[in-house]
């Protein structure tokens, strides 16, 4: 879910690692409602409620957001190939990990295209812009979410080209996270990162040590710093412990 920045002597930045880390914690709350409703625990229709609906989209954008912002953080000295395409390679891995998964426990709602398909997509796209300077690269997560809003077509209803988010209709899934809208928060998140670093705020940012943390702040930047694997394993975690609160009350 992140892409590591580049690491000075000091270590590594405080702010973008406590960021995913709440972002993380969101994620877990909103799985958890989905599992709790799913086995009875809360009533039906909770997590399509229009507040919770808008908060996972908040937990989402967080994370494309962060996604693009990292991605500049990573190359803000110069393109890197190696670690970029090892990143890539490693978000497609799980993101067909997460496709394959889904599509064995609920065939009818797998994902095909999640918030790690769209990483995925929106970091190709966002590294051949990197040379763009921060203006144009929020002008254009802007513009991103705007078609979205105003503009679909039956053009794209074809099943292959669902991921583009043009169509009018596409098949219901348990996470749809197609490149339009979501491009733009990466895109904003780029811009963002682009006008700090213009702005001094890289250099003088806080940063730790990962041996030299302790407590809850050892643990949220531990998270921060591992959000892909946490991401793969905290589902099928609070999934199991939901099953087992289901059988033991039955």
């Amino acid at each position: 879910m992140d892409t590591t920045p580049d690491t000075a002597p000091r270590g590594r930045m405080i702010a973008p690692d406590l960021i995913r880390a709440v972002a993380l914690i969101g994620m877990a709350i909103f799985h958890l409602t989905y599992d709790l409703e799913n086995f009875g625990f809360v009533p039906r229709g909770t997590v399509f409620h229009p507040a919770f609906l808008d908060f996972a989209r908040v937990v989402a954008s967080t994370f494309i957001f962060m996604a693009g912002a990292s991605l500049v953080l990573a190359h803000r000295h110069g393109f890197r190939a190696a670690p970029f395409w090892k990143r890539i390679g490693k978000v497609v891995v799980a993101a067909a990990l997460v496709s394959a998964a889904t599509y064995v426990m609920m065939p009818e709602y797998f994902i095909y295209f999640g918030i790690l398909h769209s990483i995925a997509v929106s970091s190709l796209i966002g590294a051949a812009l990197l040379f763009l300077p921060w203006i144009l690269l929020a002008a254009l997560g802007v513009i991103a979410v705007w078609v979205h809003l105003n503009y679909a077509f039956e053009l794209f209803n074809q099943p292959w080209l669902w991921w583009l988010g043009l169509s009018t209709k596409w098949r219901p899934s348990m996470d749809f996270e197609p490149v339009f809208p979501w491009i733009g928060p990466f895109l904003i998140g780029m811009g963002a990162a682009k006008l700090l670093d213009r702005l001094g705020y890289w250099k003088r940012a806080a940063r730790y040590q990962p041996d030299q943390t302790r407590g809850v702040m050892k643990v949220a930047l531990f998270a921060g710093r591992h959000t892909l694997p946490i991401y793969l394993i905290h589902q099928p975690i609070l999934y199991g412990l939901t099953w087992a609160a289901f059988l033991l009350q039955h």
